[in-house]
C-alpha cells in the first residue's frame, strides 16, 4: 500500500477542515438557541437528545471532507471533478444556511423548504462523487441519511409549532 505524500495529507487536512469550519460557523447560530428558543418548541417523540447533534455532525463533516479529498486528490482539472466540487460547495452552503434560517431566524417553514433543497443537492453530490470515486460516494451516504432524518424532523417541528 502506497502512503499518501505530504502534499496529499495537507490536502486531506484542508478538505476536512472546510466542512468543520462551516459546522463551527453554523454552531454560532445554533448553540445559543438550544436552551432557549429550541427548548420551547413542541417536539416529536423521535426527536434525539440535544447532546447527540454535536458528535453526529462532527463525524459527518469529517466524512464529507474525506469524500471531497478522494474526489480531488488526483487533480481538479477534469470537468466531472469540477462539477463535483461545485455541487459539494453548494450543498455545504445550503447546510450552513439551514442553521441560520432555522436557529438564527426561527423560520421553520423556510428551513423545511431549504432542507428539502439541501437533500436534493446531497443526492446529486453523492451520485456525482460516486461516479468519480465510489468510496467518496459511499462516504456521503450517512450524511444523506441524517439529512433525510433532519428533513422529517424539521417538517414535524413545522406541523407541531
Amino acid at each position: 500500500m502506497k502512503l499518501p505524500s505530504a502534499r496529499s495529507l495537507g490536502l486531506l487536512v484542508l478538505c476536512i477542515a472546510i466542512p468543520l469550519i462551516i459546522g463551527i460557523i453554523g454552531s454560532v447560530f445554533t448553540m445559543p438557541e438550544i436552551g432557549s428558543w429550541y427548548a420551547g418548541l413542541q417536539k416529536p417523540s423521535f426527536n434525539p437528545p440535544a447532546w447527540i447533534f454535536g458528535p453526529v455532525w462532527t463525524l459527518l463533516y469529517i466524512l464529507m471532507g474525506i469524500s471531497l479529498w478522494l474526489v480531488i486528490k488526483d487533480g481538479i482539472s477534469s470537468r466531472p471533478v469540477q462539477q463535483a466540487v461545485a455541487l459539494f460547495a453548494v450543498q455545504l452552503g445550503l447546510n450552513l444556511a439551514w442553521s441560520i434560517i432555522f436557529f438564527g431566524m426561527h423560520l421553520i417553514a423556510v428551513a423545511f423548504i431549504e432542507v428539502l433543497i439541501l437533500f436534493a443537492f446531497i443526492v446529486a453530490t453523492t451520485l456525482t462523487f460516486k461516479r468519480i470515486n465510489p468510496t467518496a460516494g459511499w462516504l456521503f451516504v450517512p450524511y444523506l441519511c441524517w439529512t433525510a432524518f433532519a428533513s422529517a424532523l424539521t417538517g414535524t417541528l413545522l406541523l407541531l409549532n
